[in-house]
């Protein structure tokens, strides 16, 4: 409508006051139009986002939005779940403890009965602990989720529970396992660190120049034990879904931009609270990929900073577009006011410019894009 406006009135004026002639005002004016359109402004936002969500999706992440991809770049503080997330997400029976007449057996077969419709890591290294060692596993009926805590449903007509257990002499995962109100016993799991999963977390922390935290349900020592492997600055451990949620609502009202990387139904809440939420792909649960901003479909926690970095590419990208469009869009709009712009020309400049910062943001598809640091 501005451009439209102004036509008119370089159309107008010089009839009116200089007393120039219909055919060179028109002219003038639709040379003006055609230089003066913001072609090249409007398509200097969209191609380097759009070049820079292929790109990811060829290595490996899906980013479901132009505006997720510019608010990856602005991140500032940088938080991890660790259990499926800074860990493989497989982790493994170590030892089992019973209670009272109670055989090991049995304290595997009710923990792994309870836990068959669970999507959590640890649920499924109990099912998969029972068939290995080839226990016999009974039907569940009316599970349900505890988020943050663990499972409960009924077996043999028994209510049993799974829930985190406090083992502060333990660098594993504990859980306890209670039938009917009783403990009969507690298992213990472990997990294996991601490969690269320390590299990762050195470079988020060069790139936002602020501590990477890890927020966790699991017990402090096995927190710690990951957060020392991977020379994480901040740990928070034991925290229920709204604990995590807390947690990263207070940094964002502190003035961080919180990106947040999670796996599980725990990690939803705080997925949503997050400026960015990242969700691992692989075994993710389908709300945490429901909720997330994007979706690393590797698990490679390497993709993380080469997002962040490829996001801010593609924000200096912009910014040079806007400053190539506007430059154009002056001078050939001061050489239509001052002088004579020939036609020819005028459209050769405008098409010219549109075209350039199109192939300007297209250079975000190099292969050489992802890895720049």
């Amino acid at each position: 409508m501005t451009v439209v406006v102004a036509t008119l009135l370089v159309l107008s004026v010089p009839i009116m006051v200089f007393g120039s002639s219909f055919e060179d005002a028109l002219l003038r004016a639709i040379v003006f139009m055609i230089v003066a359109s913001p072609c090249a402004v409007v398509l200097s936002t969209m191609p380097p986002l759009l070049a820079a969500i292929a790109n990811a999706g060829r290595h490996g992440v899906l980013v479901k939005s132009a505006a997720v991809m510019e608010a990856v770049g602005q991140t500032t503080m940088v938080a991890f779940d660790k259990t499926g997330t800074l860990t493989e997400g497989r982790p493994e029976v170590t030892r089992i403890t019973t209670l009272s007449r109670w055989q090991s057996s049995e304290v595997l077969a009710y923990a792994a009965a309870v836990e068959q419709p669970s999507e959590h890591p640890l649920g499924r290294a109990l099912v998969r602990a029972a068939v290995e060692r080839s226990v016999d596993v009974a039907a569940v009926a009316q599970f349900r989720a505890l988020p943050g805590r663990g499972v409960v449903g009924r077996v043999n007509r028994r209510r049993v529970t799974v829930e985190r257990a406090n083992a502060a002499d333990s660098v594993g995962t504990v859980v306890g396992v209670f039938v009917d109100g009783e403990e009969i016993g507690r298992i213990e799991l472990s997990d294996q660190l991601r490969d690269g999963a320390p590299a990762a977390v050195r470079a988020l922390g060069d790139l936002t120049a602020e501590p990477v935290h890890v927020l966790t349900g699991d017990h402090a020592a096995a927190a710690a034990q990951v957060a020392e492997s991977c020379d994480i600055g901040s740990i928070h451990a034991e925290l229920l879904p709204e604990d995590k949620t807390r947690i990263v609502r207070a940094a964002e009202h502190a003035g961080q931009r919180v990106l947040l990387v999670g796996d599980g139904i725990n990690d939803a809440p705080a997925l949503m609270a997050a400026s960015t939420g990242i969700a691992m792909g692989r075994y993710g649960s389908d709300l945490a990929l429901d909720t997330a901003d994007a979706i690393i479909t590797r698990d490679d926690l390497g993709a993380v900073p080469a997002l962040i970095r490829l996001s801010r590419q593609a924000r200096r990208y912009v910014v040079a577009n806007l400053c190539i469009a506007a430059t154009v869009i002056a001078t050939l709009v001061t050489w239509d006011l001052v002088g004579t712009l020939p036609l020819p020309l005028a459209v050769a400049g405008h098409e010219g410019s549109t075209i350039l910062v199109a192939l300007n943001g297209a250079r975000l598809l190099r292969q050489s894009a992802w890895s720049a640091g």
